[in-house]
């Protein structure tokens, strides 16, 4: 009882002066009960472990032809004599022979799908004119005459909270008395953030613009005319028959859909590289009126870019820094709840923000309990699966199911550094040590919730302190708008030391 209470915040509510009844001329007032992160992992949803293991059987049935590809082989092998291999044989029997042998390495070939493979990423540093501490945040706030006292009150009170540090950044010019923020200026701050990140990703991998084939750009509230992804590709003057895609209004979990959309597409188009932009623009998040729900945007959102190289050519295992595991997407639009809790309005003085609703926290809780128990039976040891289900069948009803140790199944993890609260809640409930969560910490506090890009700095934090080493396997957690709540898990090709070109460079990490 104790530990449901724990999930639940209650809110009064004043309602007025009774009018009538017994308890005429006294105040009214009702209490209303919100859920906070449910404890996911306390109770498990058996269709989404179904779903799990339907995901590893149609993706891993390339597994059984190589034992059948063997099998097959040998019987061929165990007929044939030295003599079959004499040069006195029939020229008919070695034809049907080398034939045979042809078509069954063909057929392994074909039927083993294409690993894709991360060459390398890049995040983007902003200028240190950019940089902001939260108390020159206020400051600057109070001074743009845009908000009023309770609102200044609140956005302060959501920095003390929030984990950011006093190094994020933020464009300038939303602080600009009376300024109104146009087109022109989300298109400037995409450009710095965007051909920032790729230009780093260009000169670390010496990749020529012109063997990229695929382009995918997210960016969730900028969608200009024409697209981000134009705009790169006007930049960088890619082929005229790239394919290129731009994605908009998918929040922080579009980065992993980008990824997901670029590894089909290279299925597609065996061979090819592919570029993968995530981001989000600041500037046009930017809230300048009173509402609380909208004014949290402000308080977490900030500047930055990653860019990433794809590659599925088999040779480009020797130089990539990972290969790309699982990808297991979760979506829970259909519940009008979560669909609802967090989008983009208008309030009632006609100013456009992000509104954020108080029930996000329970809709987030449960959209993770679907993606991890499905992410479970493709990446935990066989030995905590068996656990799992023993446990789970023949339990008592009186005691709660076994939680799988998430621990054995990742060395690194990489959630998406959304707020100091939603972070406390994952590693309780996900029982994570604070060697894991230091990545996800440590980028809040420094970069802030830079929406879909997060979990690529997070990245970088790790290859910073020369923590991958080679066979790791690294876990990016992402959720946003709609709702939905991504996961990608990466192994690790290579130990990676200290990059060159990080945005964690001459940090004291």
């Amino acid at each position: 009882m104790a530990k449901e209470q724990d999930m639940l915040s209650t809110e009064i509510v004043k309602r007025g002066i009774e009018d009538s009844g017994p308890y005429a001329g006294s105040l009214s007032f009702s209490v209303r009960v919100r859920r906070g992160l449910p404890d996911f992992l306390n109770t498990v949803n058996l269709k989404y472990v179904k779903l799990g293991y339907a995901y590893l059987l149609s993706h891993g049935m390339y597994f059984l032809t190589a034992p059948l590809v063997i099998f097959i082989f040998s019987i061929v092998l165990r007929e044939l004599t030295l003599e079959d291999f004499c040069p006195k044989c029939d020229p008919m029997d070695a034809f049907f022979l080398c034939g045979m042998l042809g078509l069954i390495l063909y057929i392994y070939i074909v039927s083993t799908p294409r690993s894709t493979y991360l060459v390398d990423f890049a995040c983007f540093r902003p200028p240190n004119d950019l940089k902001i501490s939260r108390e020159e945040f206020i400051e600057l706030a109070r001074k743009s005459g845009n908000f009023d006292d309770a609102a200044i009150e609140f956005q302060q009170r959501a920095l003390k909270n929030s984990g950011i540090g006093d190094g994020s950044y933020i464009p300038r010019v939303v602080f600009q008395p009376g300024r109104r923020i146009t087109l022109e200026d989300g298109r400037e701050e995409a450009a710095m953030v965007i051909f920032g990140a790729v230009d780093d990703l260009l000169t670390t991998t010496k990749i020529q613009t012109k063997d990229i084939r695929i382009l995918v750009v997210n960016c969730g509230i900028l969608n200009p005319t024409p697209s981000l992804s134009a705009m790169v590709i006007n930049h960088y003057k890619l082929r005229h028959n790239i394919n290129s895609f731009n994605l908009g209004g998918m929040g922080c979990a579009a980065g992993v859909i980008a990824i997901d959309l670029a590894k089909d597409l290279l299925k597609a188009y065996p061979g090819s590289y592919a570029l993968v932009v995530s981001t989000e623009v600041v500037s046009y998040t930017w809230y300048a009126g009173n509402d609380p729900d909208m004014l949290l945007a402000n308080s977490f959102f900030r500047m930055g870019a990653a860019a990433m190289l794809l590659s599925s050519f088999r040779l480009d295992r020797w130089r990539s820094k990972y290969e790309l595991k699982q990808l297991v997407r979760t979506h829970k639009g259909m519940d009008s709840r979560s669909f609802k809790s967090i989008h983009l309005k208008e309030d009632k003085q006609g100013k456009q923000g992000l509104s954020v609703s108080k029930d996000v926290i329970e809709v987030a809780g449960h959209a993770l309990k679907a993606n991890i128990t499905t992410v479970g039976p493709l990446v935990l040891p066989i030995s905590e699966q068996v656990h799992f289900f023993t446990n789970l069948l023949f339990k008592k009803k009186c005691s709660k199911p076994y939680i799988p140790d998430y621990k054995l199944a990742f060395e690194h993890v990489c959630l998406l550094a959304t707020s100091k609260m939603v972070l406390n809640e994952l590693q309780k409930n996900l029982e994570l040590t604070d060697e894991y969560m230091e990545a996800s910490r440590k980028t809040l506090e420094r970069f802030g919730n830079t929406s879909s890009s997060s979990v690529w700095y997070e990245l970088a934090y790790l290859e910073a302190n020369a923590r991958i080493k080679r066979g790791d396997r690294i876990w990016q957690l992402a959720f946003g708008s709609g709702f939905k709540c991504n996961s990608v898990v990466w192994k690790a090709l290579r130990s990676v030391g200290k990059p060159e070109r990080s945005p964690w460079m001459q940090e004291s990490v």
